[in-house]
C-alpha cells in the first residue's frame, strides 16, 4: 500500500486515477483548505464555498487524467478549476437574481388578461395563415422563423438557390399580412 502522506502530488493523482479513496482524502488535507478560501473569498458565502470545493474534489475524483504534473503543480490545477467554478456560481446567482427581480415586477404590474387573450387569438390566426400557403413558401417560412434557421440554412437544407428561398418568404410574409389584415389583425408587423 502507498503512503500518500509522504507522496508527491503526482502520485497522489496516480491513486486517485486507480480510485484508492485515501489518495483522495490526502489531495483534499493537502489543498482542500486553499480551495475553500479562495471560493470563499469570490462567492463571500461559505455555503457556496462548500459545494464548490467538493465539486472540484469530485471533478478531480472523477476525471484526474485532466491535469497534468508537466504544466503544474495539483494546487494550481485545484485552485484554477475551483476559481473557474466560484465564478460560473457568481454569474448564475446574479442571473437568478435579474430573473427573480423581472418576476416579481411582472406580478407587481399584474397579469393582464385580455392582453393574454389577445396573443392566444393572434397565435391561433397565425397558425391558420400559415396553413393557407403554398407548400414552397409555409416550408420556408417554417424552417426560417419557427426553426431558428438564417435563410441562406434554409436554401442549403432545402437544395434551392438562396435567393429563391428569400423570394418565397418574402412572397409568403406578405401572403400572412394580407390574411392578417383581412380577418381584422392590425399590429405594428402587418403596417410594413
Amino acid at each position: 500500500m502507498v503512503d500518500y502522506q509522504t507522496a508527491a502530488d503526482a502520485g497522489i493523482v496516480v491513486g486517485i486515477a486507480r480510485c484508492h479513496e485515501p489518495a483522495l482524502a490526502e489531495a483534499y488535507r493537502r489543498h482542500g483548505g486553499s480551495v475553500h478560501t479562495l471560493a470563499r473569498r469570490v462567492l463571500r458565502s461559505a455555503t457556496l464555498a462548500d459545494e464548490v470545493t467538493q465539486e472540484v474534489f469530485v471533478e478531480l475524483w472523477r476525471d484526474p487524467d485532466r491535469f497534468d504534473p508537466g504544466r503544474g503543480a495539483l494546487r494550481t490545477f485545484l485552485m484554477t478549476k475551483a476559481h473557474s467554478r466560484a465564478v460560473d456560481v457568481l454569474r448564475s446567482e446574479s442571473a437568478r437574481r435579474v430573473r427573480e427581480e423581472k418576476t416579481v415586477q411582472t406580478a407587481a404590474a399584474g397579469y393582464d388578461i385580455e392582453h393574454h387573450a389577445w396573443d392566444l387569438a393572434v397565435a391561433d390566426r397565425v397558425k391558420e395563415a400559415v396553413g393557407t400557403l403554398p407548400a414552397d413558401e409555409r416550408t420556408a417560412i417554417e424552417m426560417a422563423y419557427f426553426g431558428g434557421h438564417t435563410y441562406r440554412e434554409v436554401a442549403s437544407l432545402l437544395g434551392e438557390p438562396e435567393g429563391t428561398v428569400k423570394s418565397r418568404i418574402r412572397s409568403g410574409l406578405g401572403r400572412l399580412r394580407a390574411f392578417m389584415v383581412q380577418h381584422g389583425v392590425e399590429t405594428a408587423w402587418t403596417d410594413q
